[in-house]
C-alpha cells in the first residue's frame, strides 16, 4: 500500500472538453472534504471526486451521469493501490458529448495519469507503545529510534525517574525492536503496561 507525497496535478483535454485533475494525500475525511472544496471551481460544469482513507471511501459524479466520473476516479485510486488520496476533475465541458463510456473513460483515465506521475511513498502499519527510560539512556534510545525507517517519537516527558517516550513503530517490526531496545538498556527500559 502507498500513498502520495504531495499534491499531484494533470490537464488535458478531450473532444474540446478540459479535464483538470488534481491529487492531494490526506489524513483523514475532514481533510479530503476541505481538499475537494479548495480544488472545486465553481465556474465549471462539473467537479467530480472521490477519496479512499483506508475502509473510508467515498465518490461523487456532480451533476454527470450515475457511475461515469466519481466511480472511475476511485478505481483509478484502488487500482494503483493507493491510500489516503483524494482526487477532484474539473470539467469545463467543451460542447461535444462523450457518452457513458467516454466519461468514464476521460474521468477514470485523467485520475489515473495524474497518479502515476505522482511520487509516492510506502505506507508502513504503525503501532503505538510507551517506554519509560531512565536518564543516562535517553540519548542512546532516541538516536536508535530515529535511525529505524518507520519509527516516529511522538512525545518526550521529563520525570524525577527518567524520561517517558511515547513512539509510533512499524507493526510488523514493534516486537523485535522492543526486545532489542529492552537489551540495549540491560532491561533499564519499560514498556507502558498499558501497552501490554
Amino acid at each position: 500500500m502507498q500513498t502520495i507525497t504531495a499534491v499531484a496535478r494533470h490537464v488535458v483535454e478531450i473532444k474540446k472538453s478540459r479535464f483538470i485533475v488534481a491529487a492531494a494525500p490526506v489524513a483523514d475525511e475532514a481533510a479530503a472534504k476541505a481538499f475537494i472544496a479548495s480544488e472545486s471551481d465553481a465556474s465549471a460544469n462539473h467537479n467530480c471526486w472521490a477519496y479512499r482513507i483506508g475502509q473510508v471511501y467515498r465518490f461523487n459524479d456532480d451533476g454527470e451521469p450515475s457511475g461515469t466520473a466519481g466511480k472511475p476516479i476511485l478505481q483509478a485510486i484502488d487500482g494503483q493501490d493507493l491510500d489516503g488520496v483524494a482526487v477532484v476533475v474539473t470539467r469545463f465541458f467543451g460542447g461535444i458529448l462523450l457518452g457513458s463510456g467516454g466519461l468514464i473513460r476521460a474521468y477514470g483515465g485523467s485520475a489515473a495519469e495524474c497518479l502515476r506521475a505522482a511520487e509516492k511513498i510506502r505506507l508502513t502499519p504503525q503501532v503505538e507503545k510507551g517506554m519509560q527510560i531512565v536518564f543516562s539512556d535517553h540519548g542512546l534510545i532516541k538516536s536508535r529510534l530515529e535511525r529505524i525507517e518507520g519509527a516516529t517519537i511522538l512525545s518526550e516527558t521529563f520525570g524525577a525517574d527518567g524520561v517517558f517516550l511515547r513512539c509510533l513503530l512499524p507493526a510488523d517490526q514493534a516486537d523485535a525492536l522492543i526486545r532489542s531496545l529492552v537489551d540495549l538498556t540491560s532491561g533499564r527500559l519499560a514498556i507502558d503496561s498499558e501497552d501490554l
